[in-house]
């Protein structure tokens, strides 16, 4: 398989990273995700970040159908790679896709549950051993010596069970021989200073001996400053000068003083000239005798280090998930074959990053009753968690006040759908997720004209119009156009999505103008319930199913009139006046 046989690889960038590094080597950093070797080798990240996710046949980012859809997408990410142990295990989060089939998605569940309880069951000195182990070894450049090292240390930290059981079966003797051979290594042929003494003084004895031969009119000036009576004098003159200035032996530096000369300065550059070859030749030789054993302890333990190539990105991989998991307290999904979507007790990442006390929410969607009369759901699940939510409508119309977490409602079940299709645990105590072709989300947008709306329209509806089941999150469809207009849009989307076998949440103010709603959907509600101490507005987060929340505007015109000054209380008091006759009137 060439370059160009990977999406989104050209002429162009096969040709930028085969001069950058090598057909190979770009094959293999492709293969394995390493986003940091093609953006070093000159492809934007972006870019490397999309051919990557499309480099396997296990999912497809496109399911991410709108630009809202795709930044939930990215923050997920984001937020998984904020705990990632080592930069090949954040390129290898940051280029998940979601997964094809359910099967896929729990074998990578099964991995991250398997190093969640491997990472909980370490002491905090065997977790920061961890840490330690896999960022001090780390680099790209390194290659097999860094998978060595890090298994070394993991495993002088006695860190040799559960997600890290591969390598008990190593050979601890044998890895630290490759490396040390690994080290000394510089390059595919070279061997790096300081590894061999004798290799270290050839390579300095034929600097110096070069140095001398760029300035053999300093070298005779020296040696005539001396006391010199006849040739013979001035060739011992000659050597002991070199032998004094480069290291090299007085015999070594004999055997090359040149026999015949036509003066003194032929005689002083031809010998050093001659010296020099010399000795840069046996540090060749020396080095080639050093390479062959370093190759041969590394060839003793190939098996060993090949094996630990494999366990280190993988356990790193594995860890840094589980530390995500860790650290926002997330659930492993169930997953349906329905069209479904429902959590119990859901929380909102982008709220858990910012240390933001959240009330947990529990919503539905689809058909989830599929309970057997011990419990358990048809296929052996947890379904009866749900039990307690309204099942078979498919779409909902989400009301409710200003600021009641509506927005952040379809942000949440966004995030579930996005971690469960990527395999990913979520942020939920329970959750149940359905197949989907597609999600498409779109947040508010402040903005009245009709380009806003051609635009969103384009964004929106073809999604729903392609084969396969759509997700469908829009908020407040209605800021983008007239209101008679909007709910006429609205009441078609809805409809559409009811039509198309669909999954949507449509948050709105137009609930009431949205009747008849198709028999698959409901109207849910958000309700504010009144002032705090400090006039802040108190929501329940949580919906209440088959009622249209209210705004509650007059929590919001006493909390004026409170603080208003007194030339303005009375006149927000008359609003206050207002609204309490027409709440009466309906009654």
């Amino acid at each position: 398989m060439g370059l160009q046989d990977y999406w989104g690889i050209g002429p162009k960038t096969a040709a930028l990273l085969t001069e950058s590094l090598g057909e190979t080597a770009a094959i293999r950093a492709v293969e394995s995700a390493d986003v940091g070797a093609l953006v070093e080798a000159g492809v934007p990240a972006g870019r490397a970040t999309r051919i990557l996710r499309r480099a396997t046949d296990d999912g497809d980012a496109d399911v991410f159908a709108t630009d809202d859809a795709r930044d939930v997408y990215n923050r997920v990410l984001d937020a998984a790679t904020a705990h990632a142990l080592t930069d090949r295990a954040r390129d290898r989060i940051r280029v998940l896709a979601p997964l094809d089939t359910h099967a896929a998605a729990e074998r990578r569940l099964d991995e991250i549950d398997a190093a969640i309880e491997t990472w909980r069951g370490l002491s905090d000195a065997e977790r920061e051993a961890a840490v330690d182990a896999f960022a001090e070894h780390e680099s790209r450049d390194a290659g097999d010596r860094a998978a060595v090292e890090t298994a070394l240390a993991l495993i002088e930290a006695g860190l040799t069970t559960g997600t890290f059981a591969a390598f008990a079966d190593l050979d601890a003797d044998a890895l630290r021989d490759a490396a040390a051979a690994l080290r000394a290594r510089d390059g595919d042929d070279g061997v790096r200073d300081g590894y061999d003494d004798r290799l270290d003084a050839l390579r300095e004895q034929a600097a110096a001996v070069e140095r001398l031969a760029t300035d053999t009119v300093a070298v005779l000036d020296d040696v005539r400053s001396g006391d010199l009576r006849g040739p013979d004098a001035f060739r011992e003159a000659v050597i002991e000068h070199v032998v004094d200035a480069t290291g090299v032996e007085a015999a070594a530096v004999r055997e090359h003083a040149a026999t015949e000369a036509s003066d003194a300065a032929d005689f002083v550059s031809t010998t050093l000239r001659s010296l020099a070859d010399a000795r840069r030749e046996a540090a060749a030789e020396r080095e080639a005798t050093v390479r062959a054993d370093l190759d041969a302890a590394i060839d003793e333990a190939e098996a060993d280090v090949e094996a630990a190539a494999d366990a280190v990105p993988d356990a790193a991989f594995a860890c840094s998930l589980a530390r995500f998991a860790i650290a926002y307290d997330l659930t492993r999904p169930e997953y349906t074959e329905d069209a479904a979507l429902a959590v119990v007790g859901a929380r909102n990442l982008d709220l858990l990053t910012e240390g933001v006390a959240v009330q947990p929410v529990s919503y539905a969607l689809g058909a989830h009753d599929t309970v057997g009369a011990d419990g358990a759901g048809a296929d052996g699940d947890a379904s009866q968690h749900f039990a307690g939510l309204p099942s078979g409508d498919r779409v909902s119309v989400l009301t409710g006040a200003n600021s009641g977490g509506k927005t952040t409602l379809l942000e949440t079940l966004a995030e579930v759908a996005t971690l469960a299709s990527l395999g990913l645990p979520v942020p939920a105590e329970h959750a149940l997720v359905g197949d989907f072709d597609r999600l498409v989300f779109h947040r508010r947008h402040a903005s009245f004209n009709a380009g806003v709306l051609e635009t969103t329209l384009r964004s929106v509806v073809p999604p729903l119009a392609a084969e396969g089941r759509t997700l469908m999150l829009v908020d407040e469809f209605e800021a983008i156009t007239e209101p008679g207009s909007a709910a006429d849009l609205l009441h078609g989307l809805v409809s559409l999505t009811a039509e198309r076998d669909a999954l949507g949440v449509y948050v709105t103010h137009l609930a009431d103008d949205l009747d008849p709603l198709p028999g698959v959907a409901r109207i849910d509600g958000i309700f504010a319930e009144g002032l705090a101490d400090d006039l802040a507005l108190e929501v329940d987060y949580q919906p209440r199913f088959g009622v249209v929340g209210r705004s509650t505007p007059e929590f919001i015109v006493e909390r004026l009139v409170a603080n208003a000054d007194d030339a303005d209380r009375e006149a927000f008091g008359t609003l206050r006046d207002a609204l309490a006759a027409a709440d009466d009137a309906d009654d």
